[in-house]
């Protein structure tokens, strides 16, 4: 029997198959296992609307971002990265949490303590609300976008992107021109078609609160507020004095103003459902207050193809007619001028014959000159009331003795006085004629300095801004209604209304019934008023009030002395009272009113 060996070649055979077998374990496997993988992160993606949200808030800090090759400057995915891009007037400043602009400085511009006037500086906060299929409320102000910045000619782009896997993301999209206030903002999706509940709207926030950047917050208080165009032309606002809240239909733009400045946004389409709301952060006037109001929107946004693709423009700058009147879109109604009459005569006339002056002139030079050529402008009503004076000066002392004639016989009395009237050609009511003619003009005025951007900032004499109050003295306490400060230009601007006053009154006569309001204690009560009412107004419209009055006095004095001779006057007034008067219908109707009175009087006094 052969005995058995042990074969070299059959270990060694053997060896080579261990071998093999654990390099295919170690090699193949993995490669099944990558292959396998692969397929399932496919399956991921494709199903990513369904299984990646597992809790009320998406967890997007491990997405990584798609590539673009139109890219120069990728900034990337972090938390609070900040950048910054100016163009010739501003300087903007996006922050890649929420994606939303977080600072804006306006160049050339400061703020009542001469600091650099920020219109944004972290109060302001921008994202898209909605809902997701699974019912999960999404804002994208919870997250970071990747910051994406190029420049296309001389526009600067910066692309706030929300990635939310590979195919899926939310883009807001700005574009800073080379110069000016207006820039482009657009809102871009891309993939969402799966992701979104299209049953609940898609809103676009804007929130902002205003800076405050006068001295008198209460007066800056009074000219901000949330403004908005509608229904093609039409304009509306939320109330500046108190908290309010509105809804609209058709809403073409919203304007966010601070007094001098603005925050405008313009939809390339009227949108509807838009809501807004208006709220007060003060209570009293203080040294210390930050902000004026809070504004905010709820701006529904259309989709398009099962996509959002709303494009708008961002008005951030001065509140000037100058500027907005170059930009689409009439933003230039969110100045108020003026209702009817009054806002045609500021747009029409003031602004365009002030911008004119100040070309050449100072502000307070060019405020001067405007009040001089309003008063020559009015000097003809100034003349006739002067004459309606002079002749009713002239019958005062028959006047009085009617009025002690017929004491006892009011309508008598009336009667008398009347025909004495109409004999001698004067009439009471002339006095009330300048006042009349004067009141859209004043108005308009009234209107016009708080919003005449050219009077920011610019001093004369004393006043160091004549937009806001002067001051010449502090007080270390507040008197309701007047305020904390002593200015002098309504201080002025009172003793010179009664000065005019106390001589356009001196030849009215005064009345002598019973409960009927002595109009001399009520016109000299107006200074005293005006000047509580003018002491936190603009120093401007004091100026003009107080130069406007002195003309006037001054063309009454001139008149007087130099243009009207009273005796010959005099001497007219007897001939009207001897010369037979005819009288007019109106007239006549009066007259046989009165005579039909005293005719019932007598009647009664017989029974």
């Amino acid at each position: 029997m052969e005995e058995n060996k042990i074969d070299v070649y059959q270990i060694i055979g053997f060896l080579l198959l261990i071998a093999a077998i654990f390099w295919w374990f170690n090699v193949t496997i993995p490669d099944l296992e990558k292959s396998a993988n692969a397929e399932n992160q496919t399956n991921v993606r494709e199903n990513q609307s369904e299984i990646m949200i597992e809790k009320d808030i998406l967890d997007l800090s491990d997405i990584s971002s798609a590539s673009n090759n139109e890219v120069s400057n990728t900034i990337g995915l972090m938390d609070n990265q900040e950048i910054s891009v100016e163009n010739k007037d501003v300087v903007f400043k996006f922050n890649s949490k929420g994606g939303g602009l977080t600072q804006v400085q306006l160049k050339g511009y400061s703020n009542y303590k001469e600091e650099p006037l920020f219109i944004v500086n972290d109060n302001q906060k921008i994202n898209l609300n909605f809902q997701t299929k699974n019912g999960y409320e999404i804002n994208t102000s919870d997250y970071n976008f990747e910051i994406e910045q190029f420049e296309r000619g001389n526009v600067k782009i910066v692309i706030m992107k929300l990635l939310i896997s590979e195919f899926q993301s939310i883009a807001f999209e700005y574009k800073i021109p080379e110069n000016g206030y207006m820039i482009d903002f657009n809102i871009i999706s891309k993939g969402l078609s799966s992701f979104i509940n299209y049953d609940k709207k898609i809103n676009f926030n804007w929130t902002l609160n205003a800076f405050r950047q006068a001295k008198s917050v209460d007066y800056e208080n009074r000219y901000s507020q949330l403004l908005f165009q509608y229904d093609g032309d039409d304009t509306d606002y939320l109330s500046s004095y108190s908290d309010s809240d509105d809804s609209e239909d058709s809403v073409n733009w919203i304007s966010y103003g601070q007094h001098f400045f603005n925050s405008i946004l313009v939809f390339d389409s009227p949108i509807d459902n838009v809501e807004f709301t208006s709220t007060k952060l003060f209570e009293d006037q203080g040294k210390d207050v930050a902000f004026t109001k809070k504004y905010s929107s709820v701006i529904p946004l259309a989709l398009k193809n099962s996509e959002i693709n709303s494009n708008m423009k961002w008005y951030i700058g001065p509140n000037d007619y100058d500027i907005l009147k170059n930009y689409d879109n009439k933003i230039y109604d969110s100045i108020y001028f003026g209702w009817g009459i009054f806002g045609w005569i500021n747009r029409f006339i003031y602004f365009p014959f002030f911008g004119f002056l100040v070309k050449y002139f100072s502000a307070g030079i060019a405020v001067i000159l405007m009040t001089i050529v309003t008063r020559i402008v009015m000097s003809p009503v100034t003349y006739k009331t002067y004459v309606s004076q002079a002749r009713m000066k002239v019958i005062k002392p028959e006047i009085t003795e009617l009025n002690e004639k017929y004491k006892n016989d009011a309508v008598k009395r009336q009667q008398e006085t009347m025909k004495l009237y109409n004999k001698a050609g004067a009439n009471p009511l002339l006095g009330c004629v300048p006042a009349l003619l004067q009141l859209p003009v004043f108005y308009a005025l009234f209107c016009f300095f708080p919003i005449a951007f050219q009077l920011r900032g610019k001093s004369f004499l004393w006043a160091e801004d004549l937009s806001s109050y002067d001051t010449i003295a502090e007080l270390p306490f507040s008197i309701p209604f007047y305020g904390d400060h002593i200015s002098l230009l309504p201080i002025l601007a009172s003793i010179a209304i009664f000065f005019y006053t106390k001589m356009s009154s001196g030849a009215q006569m005064q009345p002598t019934q019973p409960g009927v309001p002595n109009m001399k204690f009520i016109m000299y009560l107006m200074p005293v008023m005006m000047l509580f009412f003018f002491n936190n107004y603009a120093s401007a419209f004091s100026l003009y009030y107080f130069i406007s009055n002195i003309l006037t006095i001054l063309i009454m004095i001139s008149i007087k002395y130099f243009i009207i001779d009273e005796d010959k006057i005099r001497l007219q007034v007897q001939e009207n009272k001897n010369r037979p008067k005819k009288q007019n219908r109106f007239q006549r109707k009066m007259q046989e009113m009165m005579d039909e009175a005293e005719r019932q009087r007598k009647l009664q006094g017989k029974r």
